[in-house]
């Protein structure tokens, strides 16, 4: 994830307002003992979506791929206190530790974990979401964001993770690389929306629906 120059990212990381100690801790607690600990979202990509959050006035959250519930816990902080937050996740190991970090923060309790592949879930869920977050597996994100289409409020908003991929949407070779450059051609195609794609991080595309 080599887009921008790393003094540069050190700059914009020291100049982003500063997640909590809670988060911090179950940053490090993630690096330490989770596998490809780099999928956590991070200080300024998770305070972009809260931000985000925060801007869309969200009630509903619907997040697809916990990891570890650091950006979970960080949209909850936007949430007003009746809020939810529903997540989906099917690692063990991961959900083992968001559920530790939800028993310890007090936005914990806004949030509800589906355990199990995401679009079976997706299946037992109702009602509209003012916004939408998808990191998971790369080769369903069209999939998932079909899915959650009809979930998302007219002006509701879904942020995708990972759409730049390393770079590797410019010379799609593996399936997780085509799947993800698909979803991007997909999403520039589709009239019912208006659309971002920013390179914070490894990109994250900005779906709001009209």
């Amino acid at each position: 994830m080599d887009f921008i120059d790393e003094k540069i990212e050190e700059y914009a990381f020291d100049h982003t307002s500063y997640e909590g100690d809670l988060l911090k801790q179950l940053e490090e607690e993630t690096y330490e003992k989770l596998e490809i600990p780099q999928m956590t979202t991070g200080r300024i990509e998770a305070r972009l979506l809260k931000m985000l959050a925060r801007l869309v006035g969200a009630k509903r959250i619907l997040e697809i791929g916990t990891f570890a519930g650091y950006s979970a816990l960080s949209m909850a902080e936007a949430l007003p206190e009746e809020g939810e937050l529903v997540t989906c996740e099917m690692d063990p190991e991961a959900i083992l530790m968001a559920r530790k970090y939800f028993g310890l923060s007090p936005h914990g309790k806004k949030i509800t974990l589906m355990e199990g592949p995401a679009l079976d879930s997706l299946k037992k869920i109702s009602g509209l979401f003012d916004m939408a977050f998808i990191d998971a597996d790369k080769e369903n994100y069209s999939h998932y964001y079909d899915a959650i289409f009809p979930l998302i409020r007219p002006g509701g908003l879904m942020a995708i993770d990972n759409v730049l991929w390393s770079g590797r949407v410019l010379d799609p070779r593996d399936n997780s690389d085509k799947a993800i450059h698909q979803l991007n051609e997909k999403v520039i195609r589709d009239k019912r929306v208006e659309s971002v794609l920013l390179t914070v991080r490894d990109g994250l595309n900005c779906i709001i629906k009209n």
